[in-house]
């Protein structure tokens, strides 16, 4: 017999539009048999953070791809990350896509390990109070362990 298909994903970005591929990606794997792991660090913490819901936001500054692209000098006027915010919630709500939220809940049931990166959190003085219940703590060496037997490695 095989051994089981694994997925190692590393979450960096902290942003609401760079949460959903790791957790997307990860839960579908899941319902694919494929054992998956997700190991936050730097400012993919946010992502896992208690408050990440109403927190994550969206930056419409150098970020070519959204769909009415801003100039940078426009993008840095006070205001616009709270307009592109909420332009992406009104679209996420209007085409009936889980929330933040409600993604890291279904990984969670469907046994994705969510990992926050000790290192990360002693530096920007996160405590496991600020962060939601379920996840582990580990450091990078026990993750490139698990990163080391997986065939799928992918990075947000």
């Amino acid at each position: 017999m095989a051994d089981q298909t694994k997925m190692a994903i590393i979450s960096i970005h902290g942003t609401l539009d760079m949460a959903y591929p790791p957790l997307i990606l990860a839960s579908t794997a899941a319902t694919l048999d494929i054992e998956s792991a997700i190991f936050f660090t730097f400012y993919g913490l946010q992502i896992l953070k208690k408050d990440a819901g109403d927190s994550l936001k969206v930056s419409p500054i150098a970020n070519p791809a959204m769909p009415m692209p801003v100039p940078n000098i426009i993008g840095a006027l006070p205001g616009m990350t709270a307009m592109a915010t909420s332009m992406m919630k009104s679209m996420i709500k209007k085409n009936g896509i889980a929330t933040i939220p409600e993604l890291v809940s279904l990984c969670q049931e469907m046994n994705v390990r969510l990992i926050a990166c000790q290192m990360t959190m002693d530096l920007f003085g996160f405590k496991r109070e600020d962060m939601i219940d379920g996840v582990e703590y580990s450091g990078a060496a026990a993750f490139m362990e698990y990163a080391a037997n997986s065939q799928i490695h992918l990075s947000f």
